[in-house]
């Protein structure tokens, strides 16, 4: 388990609690958001970031997709698009010494430092937005409707300077990613521990569950408490991780064309290991926030798992069924996950418990008799 003291606290839990007041967005903040919402700022136009992070969604990949189609016809990328809520709270990409870790950063492989660093990544990748450079969306944020906007907030002529007009632009989605509209806190977890709402008795099982180092131990990775600042709680430690899960055979990827994936079918997702260059971090991903979990399927960077059962029994059961071979052998955690011993019903109720991490819930007393229907692990299609 990996602890640290979050850089940011813009969001304190008193004040993004349940019920609280949304606070309205900054100017930057707006003008981020119509950055990401804008489809012409794709080669050609019809892609904007929210095609692939959804806000219904939990601001991840949109209608169950394995892998989000680029705006170019055929071309895909080689991952599930993770969630961008709550990216905001990642630290900036480094190795701890003490931890002897690395952490933080974005991308599920920490390949871009910070938010803003990150920012203009899908616009020039040749599988998704496809623009050239980012020289050829400035030249189209020049031509927004919105574009005056950047003169009211950084300054005249904001965007006549090449180098900073890019900048304007990274800053600007940044901002908006820093938002309470990607950062609400507003599951009914944090109704609970606000003290406005009760689990149900299922629910409170799979937080025990969940929290118990003799159980799921799942906070070791994914902390569920508000940490000494205020900051509620985030569910990740932002550290790597190699789980062991198996390749999809249903990732479009693996039949992409040459250019861009010339192993075909060979082809392994290192993580970690790829921008560091380094064997010992092959396989290694970034852990993920639950926040929103429910919202998100499919699983993993692949998206090989569909449900959030079948996430649990693999978790649970990795070393002791006959699950499909990891897509990278080496550098597997091997301490917190692979034989946990939880029954069916345990299980059921883990899962009870991170559908209370959806976000725009809204208290009500619920009853704690409520029956829920089991999920059949036996039936699992993953095991032979």
């Amino acid at each position: 388990m990996y602890t640290f003291a979050l850089a940011s606290a813009a969001f304190l839990f008193l004040l993004v609690g349940q019920n609280a007041p949304a606070a309205p967005l900054t100017p930057e903040q707006q003008l981020g958001k119509k950055l990401f919402f804008d489809p012409s700022l794709s080669e050609p136009a019809g892609q904007a970031c929210a095609n692939c992070h959804a806000p219904e969604n939990g601001f991840s990949d949109p209608a169950n997709r394995v892998i989000s189609p680029g705006i170019v016809p055929a071309r895909f990328g080689n991952r599930n698009a993770p969630s961008i809520a709550y990216a905001a709270y990642s630290p900036r990409f480094g190795f701890d010494k003490e931890e002897t870790v690395y952490v933080g950063g974005q991308f599920l492989d920490g390949r871009a430092a910070s938010l803003e660093a990150q920012a203009s990544g899908p616009f020039t990748n040749p599988l998704e937005m496809a623009n050239p450079d980012m020289k050829a969306v400035l030249a189209k944020v020049r031509q927004a409707p919105y574009a005056n906007r950047f003169n009211k907030i950084y300054g005249r002529d904001a965007l006549d300077n090449e180098h900073t007009g890019i900048q304007y632009i990274e800053a600007a989605l940044s901002a908006y990613e820093r938002s309470v509209e990607l950062n609400p806190f507003s599951s009914k977890y944090d109704a609970w521990l606000a003290g406005k709402e009760e689990l149900t008795a299922q629910e409170q099982r799979g937080l025990e569950i969940f929290e118990a180092e003799d159980k799921g131990n799942c906070a070791a990775c994914h902390p569920s408490r508000p940490a000494k600042d205020g900051t509620p709680p985030l569910f990740t430690d932002y550290t790597y991780d190699n789980l062991g899960v198996p390749a999809n055979p249903d990732n479009p990827f693996y039949h992409q064309d040459r250019r861009f994936n010339p192993d075909g079918a060979a082809y392994v997702d290192k993580g970690l290991g790829t921008p560091l260059d380094d064997a010992t971090q092959d396989g290694k991903f970034k852990v993920p926030t639950l926040r929103n979990i429910a919202l998100t399927a499919p699983y993993m960077h692949n998206g090989v798992f569909t449900t959030l059962e079948e996430v649990a029994d693999f978790y649970n059961s990795r070393d002791t069924k006959k699950w499909p071979a990891p897509e990278v052998s080496t550098n597997i955690n091997k301490d917190e996950l692979g034989d946990l011993k939880l029954s069916g019903q345990e299980l059921d109720d883990l899962v009870a418990f991170l559908n209370t991490l959806t976000d725009g819930y809204q208290p009500i007393r619920t009853s704690i008799n409520k029956v829920d229907t089991p999920y059949d692990h036996a039936a699992n299609p993953l095991l032979n």
